[in-house]
């Protein structure tokens, strides 16, 4: 049967729009890929997703070498409060200022390095993988 008004992707007519992915679910899941990548140091990710993680993740190195407290709460309105090592009592925050930064302190940019993959079976989509520079 056919049907009236403008159609959505999958031929359901009288949907307007599709429910989108927009900036704000698209700084969440940035904000939550940064602090786990600071958590367990390297992640596998889209490419797409891989070059925006990466540019994140070093403002907030950049932000764990400053070391002051502005830094630290420009870092933790960024960084979410998880645990880096729960049974330390360590949340993503102390192990980016703490462990990583001083890390870097001679390095000037380029904290993270991302590897292509292969493609991702179902979709195809190009993968990759992002870690931390030794």
């Amino acid at each position: 049967m056919a049907t009236i008004g403008r159609k959505n992707v999958h031929g359901k007519g009288g949907v307007r729009f599709k429910a989108g992915f927009d900036a704000s679910k698209r700084k969440s899941m940035l904000r939550t890929l940064v602090s786990d990548l600071i958590v367990h140091e390297k992640l596998q990710v889209t490419l797409s997703t891989a070059r925006d993680l990466s540019a994140l993740a070093d403002r907030m190195i950049t932000y764990g070498k400053k070391g002051d407290l502005s830094a630290r709460r420009q870092a933790a309105r960024f960084v979410r409060d998880i645990w880096a090592d729960e049974k330390n009592k360590v949340t993503a925050l102390q192990k980016l200022f703490n462990d990583l930064a001083p890390r870097y302190k001679d390095r000037n940019g380029g904290y993270t390095r991302i590897l292509k993959l292969e493609n991702r079976r179902g979709d195809n989509a190009p993968m990759a993988l992002v870690m931390f520079v030794k």
